[in-house]
């Protein structure tokens, strides 16, 4: 393997290594203009169910939480607000992602953010062997039991995809 084709590791992947958790990484083709999950699902040939989307939210009680729900679903609000111990809640905007993750959209993962937040799963998760999430960065996806990774990040799991 040359040095180019080298994957370079990701603080999310040293933080996994740290903690001893097996996964994957696995390369991707970016299209700037198409970040999301049908298409990072598509490159990797893999369902998109399984491939998951890390999205950051703030509520009116707790503060800021993280919802990772699959790729084809949408956030239910109601319910991300409910496990969360809020009244309600919405989705951070875009320009405030990377000052409070450190990660920019369509590269935001569940490990290694800035500073912990509370984070939940949608339940479908753990239908799952493995599952994928951003690696924290474009490009880079984590391969990864579900189960060892709700773990590592203390998640709740949930029903959280809009019906």
């Amino acid at each position: 393997m040359s040095r180019k084709d080298r994957i370079e590791k990701t603080n999310a992947a040293r933080l996994l290594d740290k903690a001893g958790i097996k996964y994957d990484l696995v390369p991707y083709e970016v299209d700037e203009n198409d970040l999301a999950a049908v298409h990072v699902a598509e490159q990797l040939g893999e369902p998109l169910e399984q491939v998951f989307k890390t999205l950051v939210l703030e509520g009116d009680r707790t503060g800021h939480f993280v919802c990772v729900i699959p790729g084809g679903g949408e956030v239910d609000l109601k319910s991300a607000a409910k496990v969360s111990g809020n009244k309600k809640c919405d989705l951070v905007p875009v320009k405030e992602l990377l000052p409070l993750t450190g990660y920019i959209r369509g590269g935001c993962s569940p490990v290694g953010m800035k500073k912990p937040f509370p984070e939940y799963f949608d339940i479908s998760a753990s239908d799952f062997d493995y599952i994928y999430v951003s690696a924290g960065v474009r490009g880079l996806q984590i391969r990864i039991a579900p189960d060892d990774l709700v773990a590592y990040v203390g998640a709740g799991m949930a029903d959280l995809v809009k019906k």
